[in-house]
């Protein structure tokens, strides 16, 4: 009974250890991700979606194991670093726990702008700081025209400002104001010049009149106030405390306590852009990505995204639903499909950067050149006021000829060893006229003879013919590389390549007869002209036929003599 029970037990165990090891895994799957396009040019954020997901999973781009958060079973996301090498990527998801099915691709660009990051990347690679440039305008030096400043008398200051700023200053403006003394004839406020560029200098001079007693005093405080404006329409404001001795001597000099304000504003800039098809040709549909980094120290709020130049709201509010004009854009070569021209993007804090993909199309009737196009960023500054920026880029557009390479008539079977003719034949399948180079025709089975000409300007459905000779080596099928020459619309040598095919075969070779038979003929080839290779070369071109001749010459055995036959006494009939 007890051997019973542990047999029982045994086989019980057994099976229980079969049934867990049968039992597999539960696979998780690889549904989409998003997005599938991204720029290089900053660190990128990617969103896996699928099933069966755990806090193992971590995702590959062709196997490089990216920085991934597990948020649920069905999301995950991982950071692309910044300067990950472009290409087109397949994305896969490994976990220690299941296997992970399915997957899916992530094309990774490059700015059409040269940027100092790294071709291989970094899982802890960090972003350099941009420099943007700024006026800056300090004041050089100052000094009273009197030696002593007494108190109800006028004195003048002149003062020199200087741009050491990298930028021009414009709308420069100087307000004065002290408690020791009052500026006169002109309130304080002094215009300097309209544009201040960088590195120059300009004199300004203010009056002023002493009210309050100055005895036991050494110094006059007086404070000069600067507000102006970059080329873009940034306001900048800088405060200095100038110090003027009651006990003033001439010759000596003063220089001013500068405490500069900063700017305190938000700067959206686009710092990179890219499209997803290059070259741009008319009619081309294409995905354009733009970089907009905050250049400035507050955020940006509600930022709209205009392509094509427009306005959101009005200065001094927020803006309203409805208060977006985006329809007075230039539209002419360039225009959005799939999606209105405006985006609105939320808030970018100082020093964030954002990727925005607008789908364009470039119009039919768009000549090749270098386009500019107008993008407006609305948003809304600390103060609450709206704040547009205009910002220009440029996008190239070309024309490259659309040739056809064939051959205008079936070539005839080629032989080894033996010439042929390739009747080869180009046609400008384009709309415009093609001004083409050279064409090359080069194989590696053969010979040719000419194996170039100068094909010259194509009209819209014209066609250039070029007859060659071929030589074959060897037996099969030959491959022809055919190479045309051009230069693109903005003067770039570019080439076309096509591959044509022939079918070459054995040359047939008649054995000779033995002159040793009896009655056996020997043929014999004469010495052939010039002009008769030239006549069968001819009649092959026609399909008739271009063997050479020979003379054929019968051999006679000498030991051989014909015996007549003998006819029978009486005649007969044939049988």
């Amino acid at each position: 009974m007890k051997f019973q029970n542990r047999y029982f037990f045994s086989m019980f165990l057994a099976f229980t250890l079969l049934a867990g090891w049968a039992t597999p895994a539960q696979a998780a799957n690889i549904v989409s991700v998003t997005p599938d396009n991204i720029i290089n040019d900053v660190a990128n954020a990617i969103t896996v979606s699928g099933s069966g997901f755990d806090d193992t999973a971590v995702v590959l781009l062709n196997g490089y194991a990216l920085t991934t958060t597990f948020l649920n079973d069905q999301t995950l996301t991982a950071v692309v670093p910044v300067g990950f090498a472009p290409n087109i990527y397949t994305v896969t998801v490994t976990m220690t726990s299941a296997v992970v099915t399915g997957s899916d691709i992530l094309t990774v660009l490059a700015p059409l702008t040269p940027t100092p990051t790294a071709i291989i990347p970094s899982p802890t690679a960090t972003a350099v700081p941009q420099v943007f440039g700024r006026p800056q305008l300090v004041i050089d030096s100052y000094k009273p025209n009197v030696s002593v400043v007494q108190l109800g008398k006028e004195f003048r200051l002149d003062i020199d400002f200087k741009n050491k700023g990298t930028a021009n200053a414009v709308n420069a403006q100087a307000v004065f104001t002290s408690a020791d003394v009052l500026p006169t004839n002109n309130g304080g406020v002094v215009v300097l010049n309209p544009v201040i560029t960088s590195g120059s200098v300009v004199e300004a001079r203010q009056t002023f009149i002493a009210v309050n007693s100055i005895y036991g005093k050494s110094v006059l405080v007086i404070d000069a106030t600067l507000t102006y404006y970059d080329d873009k329409g940034t306001a900048y404001s800088d405060k200095f405390t100038l110090n003027v001795p009651t006990n003033y001597e001439t010759g000596s000099s003063a220089y001013p306590t500068s405490t500069p304000t900063g700017v305190n504003n938000a700067q959206l800039v686009i710092t990179s852009y890219a499209s997803t098809v290059d070259p741009l040709q008319p009619g081309e549909q294409f995905q354009l990505g733009v970089t907009v980094q905050n250049m400035g120290n507050t955020a940006a709020k509600n930022v709209t995204m205009i392509v094509g130049g427009g306005s959101s709201g009005t200065s001094g509010g927020t803006p309203q639903p409805g208060g977006v004009s985006g329809s007075s854009g230039e539209f002419t070569n360039f225009a959005p499909v799939g999606s209105s021209n405006i985006q609105s993007l939320g808030d970018i804090p100082a020093g964030g950067a954002l990727q925005v993909l607008q789908n364009l199309v470039v119009n039919v009737s768009t000549n090749p050149g270098a386009y500019p196009m107008k993008i407006t960023f609305s948003y809304v500054n600390k103060n609450g006021e709206v704040v547009n920026d205009d910002q220009v880029i440029t996008l190239l557009v070309y024309s490259l000829p659309n040739l056809d390479v064939s051959f205008y008539s079936p070539p005839e079977t080629f032989f080894t060893g033996q010439p042929g003719a390739l009747p080869i034949q180009v046609v400008n399948l384009g709309k415009r006229s093609a001004v083409l180079g050279n064409m090359k025709i080069e194989t590696a089975d053969g010979t040719l003879d000419p194996s170039s000409t100068l094909v010259g300007s194509l009209d819209p459905g014209g066609y250039f013919t070029f007859d060659s000779i071929l030589f074959p080596d060897t037996a099969g099928s030959l491959e022809l590389n055919v190479t045309i020459e051009y230069t693109d619309d903005f003067n770039q040598p570019r080439t076309i390549t096509r591959i044509l095919t022939v079918t070459v075969e054995e040359a047939f070779i008649e054995s000779m007869p033995d002159p040793a038979l009896e009655g056996s003929e020997i043929p014999v080839t004469e010495n052939e002209s010039f002009l008769r290779k030239v006549w069968r070369f001819a009649l092959g071109l026609f399909g008739l036929d271009s063997a050479p001749p020979a003379n054929v010459t019968p051999v006679v055995d000498p030991s051989f003599q014909e015996v007549p036959n003998p006819i029978p006494a009486g005649g007969g009939k044939g049988g």
